[in-house]
């Protein structure tokens, strides 16, 4: 038998933690066995899941030791083995297959196998295709539940740029296999407790506005966490609603973490400023053009000083101008079909501003 380890990014489904994909069924599909899974987030000591087929390891010296002893390790939805955190070192020191699964820009180069489709809305999008490709009657409600809600989320409810003609069908075919849209939506971004609502107004009351720039910065210190008896994901999505502002086309995130010493950040544009490479270049971060995430190991009053001197900045203001000279005469190299040209100059000039 092949002992195999998944590790997937979570999501938070009415109060608790649930896997936007399947992978115990998803690889049944394909005649193996998943053995264990090792969530790299959030803590499980709580929670209820309900995968029939596998174990879910939620003790690091458990974890570790399946995941050393494993003959194939799946990551799914993170490209980079930072982003697991204190289990990072165990993964890379594994001596199974490593395979990537993951629709996030700029792979780092750790798996043997690396599916990474970057201009796809999300994994479960890739999952879709793949599940499909093997056996296109291997769907069933619970599967085709879990992709919708993983490409639900992932879109910003079907409405962020990646979404496309593409996602709408694969969407329409998972209804068909018994997803349950208004179900699942409702599971997902209408149960908030109490407590994560008045979290919420405190995130709302703290927005500021960048002036004169057309962006906003929300702040949530520990304090305010602890007073609404925070949880881990009860701020998912908050920093969307700075973008609901007319006019603003960037939101950011603070959140101060008190026990590891670090301020979250979470990034989210409209348009052509790309989060991702600022995250990347500033923060530690990562992850899409419109929407990143980034670490600072400042205090949080430090952290929004030196976020709003980035923003306000002559350098940033010159890459306003890039941007431009990007869109108006970049573009005829994509004429020349040379489409990867263009968008390495772009990324090259703004990756390497002081």
């Amino acid at each position: 038998m092949v002992d195999i380890v998944v590790l997937p990014k979570l999501v938070k489904v009415e109060g608790k933690s649930k896997s936007p994909v399947s992978p115990s069924k998803v690889f049944q599909l394909v005649r193996k066995t998943v053995d264990w899974f090792v969530p790299v987030s959030p803590r499980l000591s709580d929670l209820t899941l309900n995968w029939a087929d596998a174990t879910v390891l939620d003790s690091p010296d458990k974890s570790n030791a399946k995941i050393q002893n494993a003959d194939l390790i799946f990551t799914l939805d993170f490209n980079d083995l930072s982003r697991a955190g204190e289990m990072c070192e165990k993964i890379k020191s594994a001596n199974g297959i490593k395979i990537m699964i993951d629709h996030h820009e700029n792979p780092k180069n750790y798996a043997s196998i690396i599916l990474s489709e970057p201009k796809t809305s999300s994994t479960c999008e890739i999952v879709f295709n793949l599940i499909n490709y093997i056996n296109s009657n291997g769907f069933n409600s619970d599967i085709a539940s879990c992709l919708y809600a993983g490409i639900m989320t992932d879109t910003g409810s079907f409405r962020y740029p990646s979404t496309t003609s593409k996602t709408h069908q694969i969407i329409s075919d998972l209804i068909k296999k018994g997803a349950n849209g208004s179900e699942i939506h409702e599971s997902i971004y209408d149960t908030f407790s109490y407590n994560r609502l008045k979290l919420l107004g405190i995130a709302l009351k703290n927005i500021e506005k960048i002036n004169p720039l057309p962006y906003v910065i929300i702040t949530l210190n520990q304090k305010e966490l602890d007073d609404c008896r925070y949880k881990k994901g009860d701020t998912e999505g908050f920093v969307n609603y700075g973008l609901n502002i007319k006019g603003i086309s960037l939101s950011i995130i603070l959140i101060e973490n008190k026990s590891e010493n670090i301020v979250k950040m979470s990034f989210r544009s409209k348009g052509s400023f790309s989060v991702n490479i600022f995250a990347e270049k500033y923060f530690n971060g990562g992850g899409h053009n419109n929407a990143a995430g980034g670490i600072s190991k400042d205090s949080l009053v430090k952290t929004k000083k030196r976020l709003i001197k980035l923003l306000k900045s002559k350098n940033w203001k010159l890459s306003f101008y890039f941007i431009l000279f990007y869109l108006v005469v970049l573009q005829d190299v994509k004429i020349l079909n040379q489409e990867n040209l263009s968008t390495k100059m772009f990324q090259a000039f703004w990756r390497n501003l002081p």
